[in-house]
């Protein structure tokens, strides 16, 4: 392909399909951009908006492109074309979810230690799903904050409920209060995209569900009840490796552009769309967020 007809905002992979979208997220997932400068994300944006004005700059090849665009989309937000904060960034799921379900899973015996970092992990939720809203749909702070009061107090109450209800259970029960908790908080805001909830839950249970099983092993070896300092790094980083994968396949569940019939939206934006077009428009499509 030519570099001077190249359509920089095509998708590279066929976003219909699953594979497609797993390595458009593989893409974009990518941790090692988080450790970028804002100068050299500031110059990808550059690129990309003078190709989309047709105007790309002499000896500019296709992967160089390829590149740019994946710095745009991993920093830069899809409606607003705002660079992102760091943190909110899907490239920061990896290392900033391991570090906090990491240390969700070693710090599960106590009360004070599950309500620190239950409410560390909702806070870091919290403005994940900020970062990535659906920035057409204006969002006011009150319920900005009644999400996260919402998802913080259900996570606080599973997880210190199940605590406590668990404590003649099983040892490995106790290990899964985490997971409980994560998705309670979830389902709690089922009212938004039901996809999202799915694809955060998605994320998060096979590393907080199939980790507590293998550590429950290995802490039965003499090697490992040496090393019980190690135990919280040895969890960080094997949820990480959980991580790289299942980020951009949770993410690949379910295209990021959905439609909605017009008769399904909430009765106000329903009756502004009828006033103005009529029966014209059936459909209409949004960035569902992540």
């Amino acid at each position: 392909m030519a570099v001077s007809t190249f359509d920089i905002d095509a998708p590279r992979w066929d976003q219909s399909t699953f594979m497609g979208r797993l390595k458009h997220f593989f893409n974009i997932t990518d941790c090692t951009t988080a450790l970028l400068p804002d100068s050299r994300l500031d110059e990808a944006k550059l690129l990309v908006e003078s190709c989309r004005a047709g105007s790309i700059p002499p000896g500019t090849t296709e992967e160089q492109l390829h590149y740019a665009k994946k710095l745009y989309d991993s920093a830069f937000h899809p409606d607003t074309g705002d660079r992102m904060n760091l943190i909110g960034r899907m490239s920061f799921q990896v290392p900033g979810g391991m570090a906090i379900t990491g240390a969700m899973l070693q710090f599960y015996r106590t009360v004070p230690a599950v309500v620190f970092w239950q409410w560390v992990n909702q806070s870091f939720n919290a403005l994940v799903n900020y970062t990535n809203r659906n920035a057409a749909s204006p969002i006011t702070p009150k319920q900005i904050g009644v999400a996260y009061v919402t998802a913080t107090g259900t996570a606080l109450a599973t997880a210190v409920g199940l605590n406590l209800y668990t404590k003649k259970a099983p040892p490995l029960v106790a290990r899964w209060v985490p997971f409980a908790a994560v998705a309670a908080a979830n389902f709690s805001l089922v009212k938004g995209i039901t996809q999202v909830v799915i694809s955060r839950i998605t994320m998060a249970a096979p590393g907080m569900i199939i980790l507590p099983i293998i550590m429950q092993r290995l802490e039965k070896y003499k090697f490992m009840q040496r090393i019980t300092y190690l135990h919280g790094p040895i969890q960080v980083m094997m949820v990480g490796v959980f991580l790289v994968f299942m980020v951009p396949a949770a993410c690949s569940l379910f295209p990021q552009r959905c439609s909605m019939a017009v008769s399904k939206l909430e009765p106000e934006l329903r009756d502004s769309i009828m006033s103005r077009y009529g029966e014209s428009v059936q459909h209409v499509y949004f960035n569902k967020g992540l």
